[in-house]
Order: structure tokens, then C-alpha cells, then sequence
């Protein structure tokens, strides 16, 4: 996201509050019946566990970007099998002033090519049990997030 200038803007901004929420949207992958998470490199849940993901961009599918953020951040191809449920994020200062919203629209996906890669958005990857997450430090709802999508991958198995 950027401003007028089309500098980047980071959240959380010091000293400036959330205009507005921000769209993202983000895959649970499955591979054998293990999830794919990544750390996240920014704030606001810089080191966190989560899903690979991003914000939307202009005349971009919440689909389309899903599969987009996970091939950049993660070097992971995906098929979508349908839409998990939204989450929101959301961050205020020591004033009470909002500081991030972000919306996700998180999906569940099958792994289709490619090994998880590092990089520049993504600090350690891994294939884990989406049902035992054994104390990792996680964003605030993966462990509902993945409940959920493990449910729903297990049904379109069981359905094929």
C-alpha cells in the first residue's frame, strides 16, 4: 500500500492511524495432510506463525491474490477449494487511535508444485500438523483458521 507520494506505508505507522481497513487475502495449503505456514517479516506480527498472504490489489480476485501472495512470498503453486472464513486484524496505540485493520480472506487450497522457500516476506517456512501447532507463536486466530480449513479439506476428500 502506498500514499499519495507512492510511498510505501508500513503498518503499524507511528504517529499516523489506519485510514481505512486494508483487504487481504491468504491460503491454507495442504500437502499430505500438513498445512503450510510461514513467519511473517513485518509488523504487524513480525516472527509470527500464519498462513502466506497479502494485501489485494486493484482489479486483483480475492482468489487471485491468495495464489499470487503465496507463489511470492513462499515459491508454493495452489489450487483453491473454496473460502475458509474472514479474519480481521486490527491494532490501536497507546492513545486508543487504530494503527492497522487489515481484513483476510482466507482460503483453503491444495499444494500443486514447488518447495517453501524463505524470503524477503517469509522468515522460516514449514509443513505442520494443522490440528497440533505444539506451542509456535502464532497469529492471534490460526489455530481456529486452520481447525476450520482442516475440516473442510478433510470433507472435500472425503467427497472426491
Amino acid at each position: 500500500m502506498s500514499d499519495d507520494s507512492g510511498q510505501v506505508i508500513r503498518f503499524p505507522t507511528p504517529g499516523r492511524a489506519a485510514a481505512r481497513p486494508v483487504l487481504a487475502a491468504s491460503i491454507a495449503v495442504f500437502r499430505d495432510g500438513k498445512v503450510l505456514l510461514a513467519t511473517r517479516t513485518k509488523p504487524p506480527a513480525d516472527q509470527l506463525w500464519s498462513l502466506p498472504g497479502g494485501k489485494v490489489e486493484a482489479g486483483e480476485t480475492l482468489e487471485e491474490a491468495a495464489l499470487r501472495e503465496l507463489e511470492e512470498e513462499v515459491g508454493v503453486s495452489a489450487r483453491i477449494l473454496g473460502f475458509n472464513r474472514h479474519v480481521e486484524i486490527f491494532g490501536r496505540d497507546s492513545k486508543g487511535a487504530v494503527t492497522h485493520h487489515f481484513v483476510v480472506a482466507s482460503f483453503i487450497g491444495e499444494w500443486l508444485s514447488g518447495e517453501p522457500r524463505t524470503g524477503p516476506e517469509a522468515g522460516a517456512v514449514m509443513w505442520a500438523d494443522p490440528l497440533k501447532l505444539g506451542g509456535l507463536a502464532t497469529t492471534r486466530e490460526l489455530g481456529d483458521v486452520l481447525r476450520r480449513a482442516h475440516q473442510l479439506f478433510s470433507a472435500d476428500l472425503s467427497a472426491s
